[in-house]
């Protein structure tokens, strides 16, 4: 399959999972599902998506119930991240805040809250279908500090230096050029900005045919870097005080991570 035939795979499969979500209130990560015949496909062969609201390792279960309460129902039944971004990227008031792969807006909308009235949250994604779900969101909301954008994480339409934080769950790893998105994550930050990342990684022993045993590219474990890879990539862009830290695991030697990372200031 050709990086074209995965950016397009990508692209309709989350469509049709935001249109569905907007139609019938079901979660995506349940649509994307039926889509593979049981998760076989968005998951791996494992499933990894199905399961109790105890057991989910991806989708609006990494959250609690005071974040789940302060935006709009189907903004967090919409999640099909692997972590929670807003945690790990500690966000301050006064905040600039971009979010790479948008999708239903959960994360744009919890960091609008946390940077409050001086502070501002971006959304960028490339699937229309996600771009009308959020900013439905954001209007029930009633967040004013905020936008969502179309653009492909590895063409951020922002200027140079344009935010304080960048954040991103588990999107990265469907990119089919992950060096040019750490690349623009370091060109939009302003110096002295910092990465908070929730991302799907590989260990590092799993060769990328190791990956593709363990589930498909658009369902966030085939195109998994590795550990290392993802601590060389941020190296090769810029970054320093670089950490990967693994959380839980969502296929066999393969997890949901934390990723941080500093532009120099």
């Amino acid at each position: 399959m050709g990086d074209s035939d995965v950016v397009g795979q990508v692209r309709d499969r989350y469509a049709a999972a935001a249109r569905a979500a907007m139609s019938t209130g079901r979660r995506p990560i349940d649509i994307l599902d039926d889509l593979d015949g049981g998760g076989s496909g968005y998951c791996g062969g494992d499933g990894c998506c199905s399961g109790t609201a105890e057991t989910e390792v991806f989708g609006s279960a990494l959250y609690d119930a005071d974040q789940a309460g302060q935006v709009p129902e189907l903004a967090v039944t919409a999640s099909l991240g692997c972590g929670n971004p807003t945690a790990v990227a500690e966000l301050n008031p006064g905040e600039r805040v971009l979010d790479l792969g948008s999708g239903g807006g959960l994360d744009v909308l919890l960091s609008a809250r946390r940077v409050g009235r001086d502070g501002f949250a971006y959304g960028v994604d490339m699937t229309d279908e996600m771009l009308a779900l959020a900013r439905e969101n954001a209007a029930k909301a009633g967040a004013t500090n905020v936008e969502f954008l179309k653009g492909r994480i590895e063409q951020v339409p922002l200027p140079d230096a344009a935010v304080d934080v960048v954040i991103s769950n588990c999107v990265i790893n469907l990119s089919v050029d992950k060096p040019k998105v750490l690349d623009e994550m370091f060109r939009v930050l302003a110096p002295g900005g910092r990465v908070g990342v929730s991302d799907v990684v590989a260990e590092d022993y799993l060769t990328p045919a190791d990956r593709t045993e363990r589930g498909s590219h658009v369902g966030c474990v085939a195109g998994a870097l590795s550990r290392q890879e993802y601590i060389d990539g941020l190296t090769a862009a810029g970054f320093t005080d670089i950490e990967v830290r693994f959380t839980h695991e969502v296929a066999p030697q393969m997890h949901g991570a934390i990723v941080r990372a500093v532009k120099p200031a």
